[in-house]
């Protein structure tokens, strides 16, 4: 083999045994859901207005809504709100009502369009409801744990802080497809969330917690500038960050529940995850394969064979990859077999969901085909792309 290929091979295991060790040392260093302290010593903490846009009898739901309800916060109201008025999260909604009677709850059925993000056009109606001057925006799939409305609040008080999120765990069904979703969310995204933090990366936000002050939303344009937008949480936190506030990541951790499904549907939605990463930060997409440490060190490793550098550099990587893969099951309140099996597979669909990206803009997202354009804008499409097919 050429010396120039295997010099690259060396250099590409190194990469990747450097990436897989600092994840695995930030995971094993990050605190999961601290206990909240006060907002600040004899101060009041601030009412606050969840919102939560519902879609359809999703499986759990009730347990993740009764999560928030049980929230020990003084002054919070939770506003729902659902597109149709025989939408089946309607009853979740009574039920969660009846259980908790002395629960501020407010529901919103609006079929008000405001632009192409359906979940967004919720919001806008939902907001109208919302009579506290912070907010909270977190998806209907998303379950808490003690402490987490305390938690926001403390990381939200400083001032010069515009917005707060969290990072999350996937809470695995049984289902195959459900498992690798799971895997995708717990021993990818979220160390290389810390990695990305550790370099000074701000721009991380999730739809599973957006917390601000209500003037600090009206000052961005209101929820109105993101409606014609899949990213809607990243854009949210970027106009934040354009009126000169920090957005901050909260140690708390919650956990999003991921449904059985198909491997079509899989597919479909981390293809959207992919290509919604590209159109928003093309650049650091591109080195964004870095991050699939195993692959890439096993590449490394067969472009460079037999050099004893990239053998140690792989065998690090893949000691760093299993124990980020344990710490994360550690934590996990929801444990599915023996999922260690899985990470050959987990990380090889990671490297084809990463490629297929560059080819073309087109996703499936409830149902509906659009094109996502730069910024993560959403555009309808009539036709689908060519390869689109396959996802």
């Amino acid at each position: 083999m050429p010396a120039i290929i295997a010099h690259v091979g060396a250099a590409l295991a190194v990469i990747a045994a450097a990436y897989a060790i600092c994840a695995a040392l930030l995971l094993l260093r990050s605190q999961a859901n601290p206990v909240a302290n006060p907002v600040a010593a004899g101060s009041e903490r601030p009412a606050v207005s969840i919102l939560k846009p519902l879609c359809g009898a999703e499986p759990h739901l009730m347990e993740c809504l009764r999560s928030f309800a049980r929230q020990d916060y003084p002054r919070m109201q939770i506003v729902f709100g659902v597109r149709e008025s025989a939408d089946p999260a309607i009853e979740t909604v009574q039920q969660l009502r009846r259980e908790f009677p002395e629960l501020d709850v407010a529901l919103v059925v609006d079929p008000a369009v405001h632009g192409e993000n359906l979940k967004v056009s919720n919001l806008i109606n939902m907001l109208q409801q919302a009579r506290h001057p912070v907010v909270v925006i977190s998806d209907s799939d998303v379950r808490v744990g003690p402490g987490y409305l305390d938690a926001m609040m403390t990381v939200l008080a400083p001032a010069g802080v515009g917005a707060a999120t969290c990072l999350y765990q996937g809470r695995a069904g049984s289902g195959l497809w459900s498992r690798l979703a799971a895997l995708f969310i717990n021993d990818w995204y979220f160390p290389a969330v810390l990695v990305s933090q550790a370099l000074g990366d701000t721009s991380f936000a999730s739809g599973v917690t957006i917390a601000l002050r209500r003037s600090t939303l009206d000052a961005i344009g209101g929820l109105q500038v993101t409606a014609n937008y899949l990213a809607d949480d990243w854009l949210i936190c970027e106009r934040v960050r354009r009126l000169g506030l920090r957005t901050v990541l909260s140690h708390f951790v919650v956990q999003t529940e991921v449904a059985d499904e198909s491997f079509a549907a899989h597919a479909r939605r981390e293809l959207r995850w992919m290509r919604t990463i590209r159109t928003v930060a093309p650049l650091g997409y591109t080195f964004m394969v870095l991050s699939f440490a195993l692959p890439v060190a096993l590449l490394g490793l067969g472009l460079a064979w037999p050099s004893p550098l990239a053998t140690i550099a792989a065998a690090l990587t893949l000691v760093s990859r299993v124990a980020i893969h344990w710490e994360q099951r550690s934590r996990a309140a929801a444990r599915v077999g023996y999922d260690w099996i899985l990470i050959p597979l987990r990380d090889a669909l990671l490297l084809v969901v990463w490629a297929a990206g560059f080819f073309g803009r087109g996703i499936t997202w409830r149902g509906r085909r659009y094109r996502v354009r730069k910024g993560g804008a959403l555009s309808p499409m009539g036709e689908e792309e060519p390869m689109a097919g396959l996802y």
